[in-house]
């Protein structure tokens, strides 16, 4: 977990504290959202991390007030035959931002500097050209007119234990465990190269990694919330006023009893 400014780690937040702020941020979100129609904005928004770092929580945190044509999620499955005879970066391209979006990718590209050299996916020379070529397409991407923000979701090793047994014991969230989860306590320390490599290639002035503390998962929402809003200059944009219509009694029926003897839903609660 990080540490406050005077060295000391904060408590846990409460959940009324997170839930007060999260507003307050979800507000600014969908200003954010209003902006980046008005001006055409494309912007990529990448979060990779450890194993029960906590990603899918904060994506989720993040997009819940907003819409999902204009703040879209991709979490891309394992490659096909087909997909893994494409130049590597192929499928995610298809993905892209058009004008007015925010993509957001639930892993990406860098599978091929972490899970995919470290689970033996990837062979040592397409690891390590994937790294010498990565910040050039990047490069190139940015170039284009895209903005490209990475986020780094970093958990400690004690913090990511209790969370791989709080997933075994419940079902709820047991579907969160793959083949791919495991692995990842046993190789925590080829992870962690993995990670510094990356991190040394990578890290470069257009396309920066922002490192994410998540032990707490509530403080680490709030701050990747705040970040990015930081990120992404924004205004207000006018809206006109809008005024609900009255209803209209043209052709006026009992449009309820029309609906006798069809299917309904069981009323169970």
């Amino acid at each position: 977990m990080s540490k406050s400014k005077h060295g000391t780690t904060p408590p846990k937040m409460k959940r009324k504290d997170y839930e007060k702020e999260l507003r307050k941020l979800h507000a600014e979100v969908c200003k954010l959202q209003e902006w980046v129609k008005h001006k055409g904005l494309r912007v990529i928004v990448i979060f990779e991390g450890r194993d029960a770092a906590g990603k899918g929580g904060t994506i989720r945190a993040l997009t819940e007030r907003v819409s999902p044509r204009v703040f879209r999620t991709v979490a891309l499955p394992a490659p096909s035959d087909r997909e893994k005879s494409q130049m590597y970066i192929q499928r995610y391209i298809a993905h892209f931002p058009a004008a007015g979006e925010v993509v957001i990718f639930d892993r990406s590209w860098y599978n091929r500097a972490g899970v995919e050299p470290v689970m033996g996916f990837c062979t040592p020379k397409q690891h390590q050209r994937f790294l010498e070529l990565c910040p050039e397409v990047e490069k190139y991407i940015t170039d284009g007119g895209i903005q490209l923000i990475k986020f780094w979701l970093e958990v400690g090793d004690e913090e990511q234990k209790r969370r791989f047994e709080a997933r075994l014991s419940d079902p709820l969230r047991q579907w969160k465990l793959s083949a791919m989860d495991l692995p990842s306590r046993s190789k925590w320390y080829q992870y962690s190269k993995a990670r510094d490599m990356m991190l040394a290639a990578t890290d470069t002035e257009h396309a920066p990694w922002y490192i994410l503390p998540s032990d707490d998962k509530r403080r680490a929402r709030l701050n990747c919330i705040a970040h990015l809003l930081k990120l992404i200059p924004y205004q207000d944009v006018p809206r006109d006023e809008i005024k609900l219509p009255k209803r209209s009694k043209q052709g006026e029926y009992d449009d309820a009893a029309s609906l006798a003897g069809r299917r309904f839903v069981e009323t169970r609660y």
